[in-house]
Formats: structure tokens, sequence, C-alpha cells
């Protein structure tokens, strides 16, 4: 019965609830409250449209992953996409917000939001490619790939044109442009070294830090528009690396976990975890944070509480994104973790959490006046 109450393009009533948070008494707005899980994008790329009226996420609500939009701060759910499940955590906007795309299998998709007509970028025929990354003001495209014993990522026009394989010996996660120089590709090689950069023709590869096994580097990227990186030591501190030197120097002396920095680099968002102490904002020049509110997700995934990375030797550990992991295995599940994420103003702050029991759609109110 629920399966045929949606369809591309059905509209439903807003699923809007409000509360305070309870500790620093923010406003938070709970967008999603449909009994089956709801949550944003990753950490890399906000889930508003650019004139902050419209939330794209992914629900399951339909029983397997497509994508939806609600009204902000009040507006109704529409469906965007149905048939084949998408990718999860692939959805990313043009910079214009009238075009989202997409991951399903080996494929890129594009989908016009007024008309909802969907159009294949590209495929690579049994392939599956995860989540993809728009460059160079919407022109270009990323996404990490693998086909049966092959790995690396691929780029692109986002017009389909000039596509490429570009191998790597090992599983490729989050792929982005550089913000200044869309030439550059980084990208993480788990697990260890981790961070590389490529240039899109396939040129260039570069590991970026030479760190070992033991050195827990991860949720790496870049810091705004400032042409430097930001990446997490994992349970000691956030650091900053000079693109141009391959210097790192820390922004903290305390632990974050994933993070999010403002547009123009001033400011980073993180949530926390072992302990989750709150969702809060950075300032990126003298490293003092400010709560945001207490998201209460269950931030799962065993792995956390190590010392060190997991081993990697299952299929299910190596997987792309590890959407379906169980929480009694590591890297998973993704849509119990915040990723918080600011609005194109940066008056709102985006997050995910399962405090009712499912994965729901959030947004708490950023109340420092910019």
């Amino acid at each position: 019965m629920e399966k045929r109450q949606h369809g591309k393009g059905n509209v439903h009533p807003n699923e809007r609830r409000e509360y305070r948070d309870e500790v620093t008494g923010a406003r938070v707005l709970q967008m999603t409250s449909h009994p089956s899980r709801s949550h944003l994008s990753y950490f890399l790329q906000s889930s508003f449209t650019p004139d902050s009226r419209n939330l794209i996420f992914v629900s399951y609500r339909t029983g397997e992953a497509q994508l939806f939009e609600t009204g902000f701060p009040d507006g109704p759910v529409r469906q965007l996409t149905d048939g084949a499940s998408i990718h999860a955590y692939s959805p990313t906007l043009s910079p214009d917000g009238a075009t989202v795309f997409f991951v399903r299998g080996g494929g890129i998709w594009r989908l016009d939001r007024a008309t909802l007509a969907e159009e294949q970028v590209v495929e690579f025929e049994g392939a599956q490619l995860g989540e993809c990354t728009l460059g160079g003001g919407g022109e270009w495209l990323t996404a990490a790939y693998k086909r049966g014993t092959e790995q690396g990522l691929v780029a692109g026009r986002a017009d389909g044109t000039e596509w490429r394989v570009i191998p790597f010996g090992r599983t490729v996660i989050h792929p982005q442009f550089h913000p200044l120089e869309p030439e550059w590709i980084e990208f993480a090689g788990d697990p260890a070294p981790r961070m590389y950069r490529v240039r899109r023709d396939g040129t260039g590869m570069e590991c970026l830090r030479e760190n070992p096994f033991e050195e827990w580097l991860t949720h790496e990227t870049f810091l705004g528009t400032t042409g430097d990186m930001v990446f997490v030591h994992w349970r000691k501190a956030l650091y900053r690396l000079n693109w141009r030197t391959l210097e790192a120097a820390p922004v903290t002396d305390y632990p974050v976990w994933h993070v999010s920095p403002s547009r123009d680099g001033q400011r980073i968002l993180c949530d926390t975890n072992v302990p989750d102490e709150g969702l809060f904002e950075i300032d990126v020049a003298t490293g003092r944070r400010r709560l945001i509110c207490m998201p209460g997700a269950s931030n799962g995934g065993t792995q956390w509480k190590e010392s060190q990375p997991a081993n990697w030797k299952s299929d299910a550990k190596s997987a792309l994104s590890w959407l379906e992991v169980p929480l009694d295995q590591v890297y998973g599940p993704q849509w119990t973790h915040p990723h918080p994420c600011y609005s194109p103003d940066e008056r709102w702050v985006t997050f995910t959490s399962d405090r009712t029991g499912e994965a729901q759609v959030y947004v708490v109110e950023n109340t420092v006046t910019r």
C-alpha cells in the first residue's frame, strides 16, 4: 500500500516539527517525520538549493532510496525520482539549483527539478560508482569507480563528453575538485596513505601526505575557497594542509569528526563522537569552538572507538560508501551520522539524526549574526 502512495512528482503535506535544543536553546526544525529512513547528502556538499527555499534529501519511504525535496521552512514534500534505486549519498546540486546529479549503479544521471525529466550523463557498464561531485562552476563531474578488480575514479564534463577512468590500486572515496583549480581532483585512498591528488586528465598523481596506517586520517575536504584543505587526525585534532607546500598545521588541539567549512574558510562545522559532545562551529584562526546543538544521533560504527583504522578484508568493508553495513560492523551506517553542513547564507545548519528511532532530516538555526 505504501509504495502505491508514491511516485515521481507526487506531493505530500509537509512533515515539519519544531523544538528548542535542550542545551543551547537553538531553534531546530525536524523537516521529515515519515516512519522510514530519510537523510541528507554527505558532508561534502550542501543539501539546500542556492535560494535556501528547498532541501534535497534521500528517503526510503517507497521501499528503496529515492530523491525527494521539501520546501523550507514549511513547504510540502515532493518525490523527484522513482524506478531503480539511486546511490543514497550521491545527489549533488548544480550551482543554480535547477539540476540534481546523482548515481545509479555505474551511471551518473541529471534530473531537471522543474520538469523532473531524467537524462543519463554517462554509463560505465558493469561498474559501481560512488557519490559524485561537481567542479568548475558545474562544468565537471567526478565519482569513485569500481568494476571487478578495477578501482579508481572517473571524471568528465557534465554534458557527457570527455569522460575517462583514472585507475588507482586501492578503493577510492570522496573525490573532490579543487574550488579554484578545477583541473585538480583530491581523493582518499583508504586506508593509508590516505590523501592524493590527480589532474582530471589522469596525469600528475601525487600523495599529499605519506601517513602510516596507524595515523588515522579521515574526512578531508577543501577549506572553502582558500585553496587549502582540512583533514581529521581521528581522536586527536583537525589539521589544515597547504595545497602548495603540503605543510600541515593544527587547527584544533581537540578531536572532531566530520567537518564542513564555510564558503570563506573562516569557520568549520563539525560533529563529534566518542564522546558525542554535539555540533560545533570552529573559528579557524583561533581553534575556539561554539556549541550549536545536540543532534542526538546514535553515531553507528564500532570502529570509531578504536585507536587505528579497521583492516579491510571483506567485500562489505571495501564497498563504496558502506551503505548497507550492519551496526555491529565497521564503517556503518552513514545515516546515523549527523554530517552537518551550512545553508548557502550560513544562517542554518543541516544534519541527520536517528534520535527518534529512524534517521530524519533536521535544520538548526545558526544564531550568531553574520
